[in-house]
């Protein structure tokens, strides 16, 4: 069974700064694919971003200030947030997935960005 531990949420004031992790277990990560997703109260649930064959993609309204990586040797994926704004309020998943239905997700953890 897949597990993840996600960790690194919290309040913050808007301008601050916040990395999000995600550990995995019981899983070969490096052949999954990552992606962070979001979702805020009564919003449906959003992609961030992802790393997909090595490319980077970015919500537009998050490119240039989030960064997403991994760390195959340790089984984790990461996304570093900076200049954060009260519309990055979410609660925020990591997923993996790789072709052949297998699709796993973190149980969230909860950034809010109020002053």
């Amino acid at each position: 069974q897949v597990r993840f531990e996600e960790s690194g949420g919290g309040l913050v004031q808007p301008g601050g700064s916040l990395r999000l992790s995600c550990a995995a277990s019981s899983v070969i990560f490096s052949l999954y694919h990552v992606r962070w997703y979001r979702q805020a109260p009564g919003k449906q649930r959003e992609l961030v971003a992802h790393i997909t064959n090595g490319v980077t993609y970015y919500l537009d309204s998050v490119r240039g200030r989030f960064t997403i990586s991994r760390d195959d040797a340790r089984n984790m994926m990461f996304l570093q947030m900076n200049s954060l704004k009260p519309e990055d309020t979410a609660r925020y998943y990591c997923n993996i997935w790789k072709t052949g239905n297998y699709d796993y997700w973190g149980q969230g953890t909860q950034v809010t960005v109020s002053s």
